[in-house]
């Protein structure tokens, strides 16, 4: 049994309710949006869109922090891990949120998204080591779809 979502990006979405990613915590400044679904770009296979499903226009473009920054790492004192039910940051997905500043592509490290893919829930976690905010990524490494 499949339910659809409208979005304002890819148009009318069908997804299963399994697919659907609670954050029991919200987002900071979306906190009226609990439930997301992870989306593929058709025409770009690193780029996932974290999308709303309640808020149509609400969709967070979201890569593997790993393809830009290898040796990257989450370092999250545990209680960040407790809403989650992980007991260690290596049992989680890791997503980074990608936006733009002027003509460039930056990544988010300070504040990556982790996902406990199992039981389908998602935070955005606050890292507690030296990390940007906004780390710039190359066109070559990633091409973003213009919004409609």
């Amino acid at each position: 049994s499949t339910m659809e979502i409208n979005t304002s990006r890819f148009g009318c979405v069908e997804i299963e309710p399994g697919d659907i990613l609670l954050f029991p915590d919200g987002l900071p400044g979306m906190d009226t949006s609990r439930h997301w679904v992870l989306l593929s770009d058709a025409q770009n296979e690193s780029v996932g869109w974290l999308q709303s499903t309640t808020s149509p226009e609400v969709a967070l473009a979201v890569v593997s922090p790993c393809r830009f920054v290898p040796d990257y790492q989450v370092k999250v004192f545990r209680s960040e891990l407790t809403s989650l039910l992980l007991r260690d940051v290596q049992e989680s997905q890791v997503l980074v949120v990608v936006s733009k500043s002027g003509s460039t592509l930056t990544v988010n490290l300070k504040a990556p998204l982790l996902f406990n893919l199992e039981r389908r829930l998602g935070r955005q976690v606050v890292v507690n080591d030296d990390q940007p905010l906004q780390y710039a990524i190359t066109p070559q490494n990633v091409q973003l779809r213009r919004p409609a």
